[in-house]
């Protein structure tokens, strides 16, 4: 019987602690945001989250919404939240455009996109999104101490969008629709040519073109090695100590003892 008493008892404190903690509706703002306080710095992000939202509907215009605002953000941040994260930096940005906190507002927003970011076979909106908020950060704040990582987490991202497209390529090349290949390793090259995906596309471009000559009718078959030949030369001058060289150079050869062959042809006809 005791031992049943204590455990009300019990119960009862610990219930009245936790009830001591809640926000409850038409509370005062003060109350709210230091109860939404003392959540945050127990690391309680979904709670103080909530608090935060509550006491910007309740303060607009007050301190404490400017406040409470910035921390909503950085509860939803760090609660791994990314997507609303992003929505209430955006907010933050729009209601307080001169805070001084708007540089780490910003980076935190491209943060939040970046955190998005998905595994490369998958749709990359939020990837380009993170890029974009990254470039505009560098822009706009050039001697940030965030500058270093903001320009390595775009050369990452640029790095995935190179990967998608080159292995868009290879699956066309896998399934021998050679002239789409073509066009997707192009891309590679074109649109990320400071990522390690482009060296790999011009290879793939060279292969492509000896594969694509040796599938063709003959009156097609020397126009491609050539346009193999071409894409070697090119090869050479963007990527002299590449490690692919030999490889290239392989499939040059090949083009060549071909071309030979068909030079002859050619001429008769």
């Amino acid at each position: 019987m005791l031992l049943r008493f204590a455990t009300f008892l019990l119960l009862s404190v610990t219930l009245s602690c936790a009830n001591k903690e809640l926000i409850k509706p038409g509370e005062p703002i003060d109350s709210a945001y230091e109860k939404s306080i003392a959540f945050y710095e127990k690391e309680e992000y979904s709670d103080a989250a909530y608090g935060f939202d509550l006491v910007t509907r309740m303060g607009r215009g007050t301190t404490y919404a400017k406040e409470a605002q910035f921390l909503l953000a950085e509860s939803y941040f760090k609660n791994k939240q990314y997507l609303l994260a992003a929505s209430e930096y955006e907010r933050f940005i729009s209601y307080y455009p001169q805070d001084e906190r708007r540089q780490e507002v910003e980076f935190n927003r491209a943060l939040s996109y970046y955190q998005q970011s998905p595994r490369y076979r998958l749709d990359q909106g939020p990837t380009m999104r993170a890029i974009e908020l990254f470039q505009l950060f560098n822009n706009n704040y050039p001697n940030s101490p965030f500058i270093e990582e903001s320009a390595q987490k775009i050369d990452e991202l640029r790095n995935k969008l190179a990967r998608k497209t080159h292995e868009s390529g290879q699956f066309y090349l896998r399934t021998l629709r050679y002239k789409a290949a073509t066009i997707y390793f192009d891309q590679t090259i074109d649109l990320y040519p400071e990522t390690r995906w482009a060296e790999s596309a011009l290879l793939k471009i060279i292969e492509t073109y000896v594969s694509y000559a040796e599938q063709s009718i003959q009156s097609k078959q020397l126009e491609r090695y050539n346009l193999a030949l071409e894409n070697y030369e090119k090869f050479l001058q963007l990527f002299p100590q590449s490690t692919l060289r030999s490889e290239a150079e392989s499939y040059y050869l090949q083009a060549v003892s071909e071309i030979r062959k068909l030079e002859p042809v050619a001429s008769i006809n």
